[in-house]
């Protein structure tokens, strides 16, 4: 499976990084690899938790991801 994966940089350090598609799924690191490897088992643990509950598991069938450039103003 895919998963969109947002990461931003944390406000006072590292990152920090979250799965829209598995609400509440967030975990953090001090670089973006370090990040990147921590939501990456993040989510196989929070699939992993559904899976054991036998809960659905959420895709992500209908997202699309755009990039719009947005000009200076005046």
């Amino acid at each position: 499976m895919k998963y969109t994966v947002i990461i931003e940089k944390g406000r006072e350090s590292g990152y920090v990084a979250y799965c829209p598609a598995l609400k509440g799924c967030v975990s953090q690191g001090a670089d973006k690899t370090e990040t990147m490897s921590n939501i990456k088992e993040a989510i196989e643990g929070y699939i992993e938790a559904l899976v054991e509950d036998g809960l659905p598991v959420p895709s992500e069938v209908g997202r699309e991801s755009v990039e719009i450039e947005i000009s200076g103003a005046g």
